[in-house]
């Protein structure tokens, strides 16, 4: 068995697979590293930020990746009637948990909806956009990695994106869950065999007394955007990207049958605090 870790997307990445293949795995963290110089709005000058600086001036030729990633972003938005939206780049900059690239605060800014594909990797807006892909894109590199293993020919393994996980071939394995009430420890929840699981909780925000990352994009004052939680949420699903963005919508509503889960063959996990 091989294990490794690298610090990416904003946390650690950990690959387990059960051969010896180095090749394979700094393949695909390699895939990870990529995803994230895409999609990452930390960066001033990846795909992600030059959409929000330019997609409503001109059209623009983007990364197989990212349209596969704003497309299903689009998808989970209609089933979940708005609920998972992309476009709250702007508050989470304003709460200062985003770093401030451009000046928004002369636009009218649009949200998801707003991104129309005039071909299969080409795009357009018609609002200024300030989208943050933090909400799913974790989810994407967590599949793509699982992709690349398999390709190499990895039968069996695990990719590990800060709780965002997948897990492929035999045997099952055993998956657990921080404690909502105490961090440091982890709930044994049984185990999962050719599946992922994301949880969204705020398991360190509330200690170190910072706004929470969960948007309610339907709140108009700024004070009662930032869901704080208690409890933590968990979503399985045959996908990773699909398990990412539905924390939200459960997070959202505490809706353990919400039929958006149902239409992604999705099922909710909620752990009370």
């Amino acid at each position: 068995m091989m294990m490794r870790c690298q610090a990416l997307l904003g946390t650690f990445v950990e690959i387990s697979i059960d051969q010896d293949d180095s090749q394979a795995v700094n393949k695909a963290f390699g895939v990870v590293k990529e995803i994230q110089d895409l999609m990452g709005f930390h960066y001033p000058l990846s795909e992600l930020s030059q959409i929000n600086r330019w997609a409503h001036q001109v059209p623009l030729k983007i990364h197989p990746w990212t349209a596969q990633v704003l497309r299903i972003a689009q998808e989970v938005h209609k089933q979940s009637n708005g609920l998972f939206n992309c476009g709250i780049g702007h508050r989470l900059v304003s709460a200062g948990l985003l770093p401030r690239h451009i000046d928004l605060s002369k636009y009218q800014l649009g949200g998801i909806v707003d991104v129309h594909f005039l071909d299969s990797e080409l795009i357009t807006s018609s609002k200024p956009l300030c989208l943050d892909l933090g909400g799913i894109a974790k989810g994407f590199a967590v599949d793509k990695a699982v992709e690349s293993l398999i390709a190499d020919g990895i039968a069996s393994g695990c990719v590990n994106a800060g709780g965002d996980l997948r897990v492929f071939g035999q045997p099952p394995r055993s998956i657990q869950i921080r404690n909502p009430n105490l961090p440091s420890q982890l709930i044994d929840i049984g185990s999962l065999q050719n599946g992922a699981i994301a949880t969204s909780g705020l398991y360190f925000n509330n200690r170190d007394q910072q706004q929470s990352h969960i948007i309610n994009p339907f709140a108009q004052d700024e004070s009662e955007a930032h869901i704080h939680l208690s409890g933590s949420y968990s979503i399985l699903a045959n996908e990773c990207v699909y398990a990412d963005a539905l924390t939200k919508v459960l997070a959202l509503t505490s809706a353990l049958d919400h039929p958006c889960l149902n239409h992604f063959s999705a099922k909710a996990i909620r752990i009370t605090a």
